[in-house]
């Protein structure tokens, strides 16, 4: 597999949303790849959650990066997360 490497911007966008890295490299290596807008790709992964975020009670996180596969690493783009 290669190197996964966040961009500036996904890293920035992760801290803010409430991903860590690891979970962002776990959606890349074990699920599916979808093709997303202007060449990229974009998966998700749900991960146990149990917590709180913004004042509200969560069970579940998804996270859903962004990214490019180039021809030595998989740069993440940016980061999305869902509580529910």
């Amino acid at each position: 597999m290669k190197a996964i490497r966040l961009s500036a911007h996904a890293r920035e966008q992760a801290e803010f949303r409430g991903a860590l890295e690891h979970e962002t490299a776990n959606a890349i290596t074990s699920e599916s790849w979808q093709a997303a807008a202007n060449g990229r790709f974009e998966c998700a992964m749900d991960f146990p959650f149990g917590s709180v975020w913004n004042g509200r009670g969560y069970q579940t996180k998804r996270v859903r990066p962004i990214f490019v596969e180039e021809a030595t690493q998989i740069v993440v783009v940016t980061v999305y997360v869902y509580y529910f």
